[in-house]
């Protein structure tokens, strides 16, 4: 079957039935008109050829999206969620590919499937962009300091970033984000330190570390990851959680209830980001979408 079959089987024209089943955001059509051409279409079968179509519009349907390592969480799931979502209402299909891709493979893969766009998470930051005033208010600058913020709120002047042993991406940009919320609150610049697998190893460095810090009140984590190792660390020494150091996580992850104390940490929910990229990809006005702003999620641990 074709449009054109569909198109004498609903009596529209074969244009019509394609913004139709196209989902075309720039064509005006009757919720009538739409009606009789999905029932047409569902009645005689008609399967789209996304071959064809894709030589026809000099891309297929389908959007990539590229996760750096270390990006892996409850944000970008979520993102990814509101993302292929999105997509799938315009007949689009999400391709989700992580970890550092090289040039050949990335050209290999646009040569093969030709896709309608090509989106990194984070793509922004990762090129230097400059966080706006909007940012600091309900933006990736703005969840990072919520935590130091909630720290320095419960009387914590001295703080530290407990940071990955490996550099990924967005390292430095999330330890600079958090620096400067320290500087906007007048809090000295954040230590930073690394808190290492396996457990013996983290537990030497968080020992190490304190006993050159004595002053450091709080840690604030890179990750709820890194927050777990902190906890488990600071329990290996006997010291108490949030008593003598309190530790706050990030991008909130369904371990940090499970632990002893549960995790304080930050919760982002990126779906209606992903919706947004989704309709940017595809040329269509995001509307009036807007995310909602990060929370702290406040359990035992500060």
């Amino acid at each position: 079957m074709t449009l054109t079959d569909v198109a004498k089987a609903s009596g529209v024209s074969r244009a019509t039935v394609s913004f139709v089943l196209n989902d075309d955001p720039r064509q005006t059509i009757s919720a009538a008109t739409r009606e009789r051409v999905m029932e047409a279409a569902q009645e005689l079968g008609y399967v789209a050829h996304g071959i064809a179509r894709a030589l026809r519009e000099g891309s297929s349907r389908i959007v990539v999206l590229n996760v750096d390592w270390g990006m892996e969480g409850n944000f970008s799931r979520s993102y990814v969620r509101g993302l292929d979502e999105e997509l799938a209402e315009h007949g689009h299909i999400l391709l989700v590919r992580h970890g550092h891709a090289i040039p050949e493979a990335t050209q290999q893969m646009l040569d093969t499937i030709a896709p309608r766009a090509v989106l990194r998470l984070g793509e922004a930051y990762l090129q230097g962009h400059e966080p706006t005033e909007a940012d600091w208010e309900n933006g990736f600058a703005a969840n990072a300091a919520l935590q130091i913020r909630y720290l320095a709120e419960r009387g914590h002047t001295r703080i530290a970033m407990g940071m990955t042993d490996r550099e990924y991406p967005l390292t430095g940009v999330r330890l600079g984000f958090a620096q400067e919320a320290a500087r906007r609150l007048g809090l000295p610049p954040l230590e930073r330190f690394v808190v290492p697998r396996p457990r013996q190893a983290g537990a030497a460095a968080v020992e190490t570390f304190l006993a050159a810090h004595s002053d450091v009140t709080a840690l604030a984590a890179f990750d709820d990851d890194i927050a777990l190792r902190a906890l488990t660390a600071l329990r290996d020494l006997g010291l108490r959680v949030p008593e003598d150091v309190a530790v706050i996580g990030f991008d909130e992850t369904e371990y940090g209830s499970l632990s002893t104390p549960a995790l304080t940490t930050v919760h982002i929910d990126a779906e209606i980001l992903g919706r947004i990229a989704a309709r940017n990809a595809l040329g269509i006005d995001p509307g009036t979408l807007a995310p909602p702003p990060g929370r702290i999620v406040t359990r035992a641990s500060a």
